[in-house]
């Protein structure tokens, strides 16, 4: 199969041809027929990620349909329309008989533990656990840009976050992950204060839902800013970007026991921000992180797109190819391009 290989970190990758997978007993293989650009595969090219190992396959946001099946699966056949969490579980450790797959002991990630899905086909294991079947009236490109940040913003924003109708939700971050959570939001009936340093990912929240916008390279506090358009501060703030000012930021525009949702991964230099610890323990603040979702939590977000609730089509930004999702993985750092980028061409 033709896929993009990782061979040294940091170095510029390559197409090449390589073997074609084979399910495990207890997985399948996925043909791949949409795959977002995420900025997770920037830091496993840039090799933040202790699980790559080189050479490598990146890629974990999917969706496709079932080429081969597993000895061992039950529930899944050849031809079926199918997407998956980018944390997937193994049904059997203690967090996974609670119903937290997101955090299982021997947890897997395609593109990360094993070879992803900027490639034609791609193994995914536990098939059974981690497989969520689309609906017939869900397009590929929108199904792979669920696969990480829009999932993980659903979390973050309704169960890690609780945001409520009426209350003050603060997005520090409007790449794929904030915008996700603009949406999810609003359509909670929260009001949003958007912030970004991009006047276009900006006017793209506010299209969204963002009541407010605040371009952080244009005011003196980010902090006071949000708190003066809030009147006293957000109820619930997410650092969509991972970064220690806007993780700084996202805490510091709380108001008194508010809840901050770390969503943006903090690798490397950036792994141990600093953060208000005596305004978070004078004011009991709430500090959560979200690691994406369960695939059996897919179905209250599946019936808010149905609805039209939720329309996450609207965040796709470019539909490229597999050539092209190169330049497009090894820029992600430079915030280029507002709304989500998708390899639909293999």
């Amino acid at each position: 199969m033709k896929a993009v290989v990782i061979e040294h970190f940091a170095i510029p990758l390559s197409i090449q041809q390589v073997a074609d997978p084979a399910p495990e007993p207890h997985g399948v293989v996925v043909k791949v027929m949409a795959n977002g650009v995420c900025r997770s595969d920037w830091h496993a090219w840039m090799g933040h990620d202790s699980d790559v190992v080189l050479p490598h396959v990146p890629g974990h946001e999917l969706a496709g349909t079932v080429e081969a099946v597993g000895k061992d699966v039950t529930r899944w056949r050849v031809g079926d329309r199918v997407t998956v969490p980018f944390v997937g579980g193994c049904g059997h450790c203690p967090e996974c008989h609670s119903g937290n797959h997101q955090v299982c002991d021997s947890q897997f990630q395609p593109g990360f533990t094993h070879w992803g899905s900027f490639a034609e086909y791609v193994s995914i294991h536990y098939a059974d656990v981690n497989l969520v079947a689309l609906p017939e009236t869900l397009d590929f490109s929108t199904a792979a840009s669920l696969g990480c940040r829009f999932v993980t913003s659903f979390r973050a924003v309704v169960d890690q976050g609780r945001a409520a109708p009426g209350q003050w939700v603060a997005v520090h971050g409007c790449g794929g992950v904030g915008l996700s959570a603009v949406m999810i939001a609003t359509a909670l009936g929260a009001n949003v204060v958007a912030v970004d340093i991009s006047e276009d990912a900006l006017t793209l929240a506010h299209k969204l839902g963002a009541v407010a916008t605040v371009n952080a390279g244009e005011v003196v506090s980010v902090v006071e800013a949000v708190r003066e358009i809030t009147r006293g501060g957000a109820h619930v703030s997410l650092d969509a970007l991972g970064h220690p000012t806007t993780c700084f930021n996202s805490i510091g525009n709380l108001r008194k026991r508010g809840r901050h949702v770390q969503v943006g991964l903090m690798l490397a230099d950036h792994s141990t921000p600093a953060i208000p610890m005596s305004q978070v323990i004078a004011n009991e603040l709430e500090i959560f992180g979200s690691h994406g979702m369960q695939a059996h939590r897919y179905g209250d977000m599946m019936a808010m797109i149905e609805s039209g609730k939720l329309t996450p089509e609207r965040l796709i930004g470019r539909r490229i190819t597999l050539e092209q999702s190169i330049e497009a993985l090894v820029s992600m750092d430079k915030f280029e391009s507002a709304g989500v980028t998708v390899v639909t061409q293999f």
